[in-house]
């Protein structure tokens, strides 16, 4: 199986080959470290695995999945991140990851991620499942509210959980002013909320947002 790496960190990249070196189905044939080249990467490589650092440079993060998505809807992926998992992990694989792991996890699990996605599976830390399946202070599941969101809504939520505004917002995710309101009076919705603190306070409590 044709492996690329994009990730802009040469000892990660050489740290992720020198874990599977062992591995007589995986082929290491090309790298990526900027966003801008992802696609093209991808065209030029033919990998049939990709792992990705969603925090490329000059990568617009699960905008970057949808478009992977897009044009090579066959391609394995699998996120190895510098962000924590309870934040993007869930959004990541609604916007077609197949599997999401932090780094800082240890190697033997990034291990078992890469072999649970070349497997054909969906790949999430057991500590991402425990959160998932715990219960909230109103009984409900984690998943059955967090369900409820989109992944664009999982990255405005992200965004305003970080301070950032409605202008830098749109920005970000190349999307209009307006259109950020739009999401904003959803998720006030969805959450059950009456003002953007509070909002960010309950993604806390349902652990969205770090």
């Amino acid at each position: 199986m044709n492996v690329l790496l994009a990730d802009h960190h040469p000892i990660f990249r050489r740290g992720i080959k020198s874990l599977m070196k062992d591995s007589k189905r995986l082929r290491f044939n090309g790298k990526v470290e900027d966003g801008e080249m992802l696609l093209e990467g991808i065209k030029e490589h033919k990998p049939e695995l990709l792992i990705l650092e969603i925090d490329l440079p000059n990568s617009n993060g699960a905008g970057a999945l949808r478009d992977i998505r897009a044009h090579f809807p066959d391609l394995k992926v699998l996120i190895v991140s510098c962000h924590p998992e309870e934040i993007y992990a869930i959004s990541a694989i609604k916007a077609g990851a197949n599997g999401y792991i932090a780094k800082t996890k240890s190697s033997k699990e990034i291990k078992k991620a890469i072999e649970t996605v070349i497997s054909g599976e969906t790949f999430l830390s057991d500590s991402i499942k425990e959160v998932m399946n715990s219960k909230s202070k109103t009984g409900k599941s984690v998943t059955l509210r967090y369900k409820k969101l989109s992944a664009r809504e999982i990255e405005v939520l992200n965004l305003l959980s970080r301070g950032k505004r409605n202008k830098e917002i749109s920005q970000i995710l190349s999307i209009n002013e307006k259109t950020v309101s739009t999401y904003k009076t959803r998720l006030l919705k969805k959450l059950n909320v009456d003002n953007i603190a509070d909002l960010i306070h309950q993604s806390r409590l349902l652990q969205i947002t770090s």
